[in-house]
């Protein structure tokens, strides 16, 4: 089912308004989940979007898999719109099978390999089926609130300043930008633990796949280690997704121990991360079997980021919860992934596997900023601690609480916003309906 496009109003200033019923602000995966979900449900939807194309991390960090789809005993944990985003790309022929591979920790993991240019048009047209009207090439500059709800998000465009008065914010910017400026509050990191850092990645290509597939766990795990050691590689991995249009593929073995809402600190961590990748390269050409006649092709828009802000929300969803499981009456969606830390510095994980049927939920509740009543958070940025964090960040977990939030959006405009409103039951049973697993 579409939805109409937001209505349009002039302001005494002459300034262009809009009135959505329901305002995503970051066209990550998150974000676009949300907003195709929330007008699937019938709202008005305004998706804002800095950059010229949707996808966040899956398009501009060139993250190229989607990881975690089932418990390590097969079950599946992730489904509805992610799982019509992995359909819609197969039919681009962008996307490769559902395969289980052993990572040079010795765990395994499952994973999808896809084309990161081919996604930016799965989500064009999921969002334009779906009548979300988007809004690229804007940027947040300030919002209004009063009495805790959010009224007014202003945003700068070529047009100039539009004024976006939403019913329902949900905000999917990863860093939490909107609420940030809302004055919401946020999760302290608890002493000793570091921000994950970024990202770079790269294409590397072309690739004798026979040579580099043969190489073994403990085969990648020396050739890793040796690079690190020799300062070729800012971390001893040599993770890699296949292109599926060519004998490439996009590499994740840099390190960028940054704060990333910084902006001199992300302008420095852009330019190193280009400089570890050109060395990286060099390294897979020198020592990796498979790899003698690759060249660096290119390099991510931008830094992959892990983790900034983190909502302080009804609940904090913790590790422990994930490990229990705990079973949560509001549970919206599930997960499989590991807790899996990048530290900082230093050249290893920190890797937390599960049981072989291990699964997890995801509050509602980890969805609400505190003092705010209008306000939806999915994303990296819900309210979890650093540890469990690191576990449910990854893109498929992102997508199912992106699709949970986007029709918890499009209910709570039956109360005039209050997304305290939104019934568990209600809520549980449309994820249902749409395909989405929750347990």
């Amino acid at each position: 089912m579409g939805s109409r496009a937001p209505s349009t109003t002039k302001t005494a200033s002459a300034s262009l308004e809009l009135t959505p019923d329901v305002l995503v602000c970051g066209g990550g995966l998150a974000g676009a989940m949300a907003a195709v979900a929330a007008a699937r449900q019938g709202a008005q939807v305004l998706l804002v979007e800095r950059y010229g194309f949707l996808g966040g991390n899956a398009t501009g960090g060139a993250v190229a898999q989607f990881n975690s789809w089932q418990t390590s005993s097969g079950r599946p944990v992730i489904a509805g719109l992610a799982r019509e985003v992995v359909e819609r790309l197969r039919a681009y022929g962008a996307a490769g099978e559902h395969q289980v591979f052993v990572m040079s920790t010795g765990h395994t993991m499952d994973r999808i390999e896809y084309a990161p240019e081919v996604l930016k048009l799965v989500l064009d047209d999921l969002i334009l089926e779906a009548g979300v009207q988007p809004l690229l090439h804007a940027n947040v500059l300030d919002v209004e609130v009063t009495d805790g709800r959010l009224h007014t998000v202003r945003v700068l465009t070529k047009s100039g300043v539009l004024s976006l008065r939403p019913r329902v914010l949900v905000d999917t910017t990863g860093d939490i930008d909107v609420l940030h400026r809302a004055g919401a509050r946020f999760l302290d990191l608890e002493e000793g633990d570091q921000l994950q850092p970024a990202t770079m990645m790269f294409r590397f290509g072309p690739i004798d796949y026979a040579r580099f597939d043969a190489l073994g766990p403990a085969d990648l795990k020396t050739l890793a280690r040796r690079g690190y050691e020799d300062g070729e590689l800012a971390r001893a991995a040599l993770h890699a997704a296949r292109d599926p249009y060519s004998s490439d593929a996009w590499f994740n073995i840099s390190r960028l121990g940054i704060d990333a809402t910084d902006v001199t600190a992300l302008s420095r961590a852009e330019i190193e991360g280009r400089r570890q990748a050109w060395r990286a390269a060099g390294y897979l050409r020198r020592a990796v079997p498979g790899c003698e006649a690759g060249r660096l092709q290119a390099f991510a828009t931008q830094v992959g980021i892990r983790e900034t802000r983190r909502v302080h929300g009804d609940h904090v969803l913790t590790a422990e919860e994930l490990s229990q499981p705990t079973v949560f009456d509001d549970g919206i969606a599930a997960g499989a992934y590991p807790i899996d830390i990048h530290p900082a510095s230093g050249g290893e994980l920190i890797y937390t596997p599960l049981g072989p049927d291990h699964a997890y939920q995801i509050p509602y509740r980890s969805l609400l900023p505190r003092d705010l009543r209008n306000t939806l958070v999915a994303g990296r940025g819900i309210s979890a601690t650093h540890a469990a964090l690191a576990a449910i960040r990854v893109m498929t977990i992102s997508m199912a609480v992106g699709q949970a939030a986007g029709v918890a959006a499009a209910l709570a405009c039956a109360a005039d916003g209050e997304v305290r409103a939104v019934e568990a039951g209600p809520l549980r049973r449309l994820l249902l309906d749409q395909g989405a697993v929750l347990a």
